[in-house]
């Protein structure tokens, strides 16, 4: 059956922000397509209720709290991910944050808090996670980008900057890791009802006035309009795709 390219039974996979919005959707996506799933967050609280809903589905989860933006932190998620699952076949780097500031305010505090959670993060994850997939000769990485990685917004520099920099680490990963048949791509959200974005979507507006520069004319909403894409670069379904960013945001980039 041309189906079984998508199935995720038995597959075991990491997903960083995995307790709220697009990573919470990300975890249950793909156990509902059977993977086992490894939940890194630092609200370690928020996770296990998050463990259960997986449990629930007939897969097995691990909460695991870690800030990913420290290197002997990711080390040690690692080591307590691979003692109960012993391999990594999937990696969702999806932790990310964000500060709004004007440019000429904007603090180095926090450009190295969003600088060290998007970018930095997705590196250490992906080389600590990519040593192993190097020794099994296979793996799929995806990095959650934006669609600011090619376009900007008012007010985040350092957002847009590290968004950038995922679209550009992804390809160098997918090149230097090809040779090991490990896949490395991106998804690039436009406008989604997130944590991240409650203050735009819930102020009216605000809302019609994204709403009207959205060729579809609505929000993503994570688990409907992400799951796809999450299932295909997870799969064997994607093995000839590897270095792409793939942008899931209602027609924006297209004007």
């Amino acid at each position: 059956m041309i189906y079984d390219i998508f199935n995720l039974e038995n597959k075991v996979a990491i997903v960083t922000g995995a307790s709220s919005g697009i990573g919470k959707s990300i975890s249950l996506t793909l156990a509902e397509a059977g993977a086992n799933v490894i939940l890194v967050s630092r609200r370690i609280d928020v996770l296990n209720q998050l463990v259960e809903q997986i449990n629930q589905k007939g897969q097995k989860s691990l909460a695991i709290k870690a800030d990913i933006s420290k290197k002997d932190e990711v080390d040690g998620m690692l080591e307590k991910a691979l003692g109960k699952f012993e391999k990594i076949d999937i990696l969702v780097n999806n932790a990310g944050i964000n500060r709004r500031a004007p440019i000429e305010m904007f603090s180095e505090k926090d450009w190295d808090d969003v600088i060290n959670t998007n970018l930095k993060g997705a590196f250490l994850c992906s080389q600590a996670v990519g040593r192993i997939m190097i020794k099994h000769r296979k793996g799929k990485i995806i990095n959650i980008s934006s669609m600011n990685s090619i376009t900007v917004g008012e007010n985040i520099p350092a957002y847009d900057a590290s968004k950038g920099g995922i679209m550009q680490l992804t390809k160098a990963l997918a090149l230097g890791w090809a040779k090991y048949n490990i896949n490395v791509n991106a998804i690039g959200p436009g406008h989604f009802k997130t944590e991240m974005t409650r203050s735009q979507y819930e102020d009216e507006v605000k809302s019609q006035q994204i709403i009207a520069s959205i060729p579809l004319k609505r929000w993503g909403v994570p688990q409907e309009d992400l799951s796809g894409i999450v299932i295909l670069l997870a799969s064997e379904a994607s093995n000839y795709i590897t270095g792409q960013t793939m942008y899931v945001d209602g027609g924006c980039l297209l004007q």
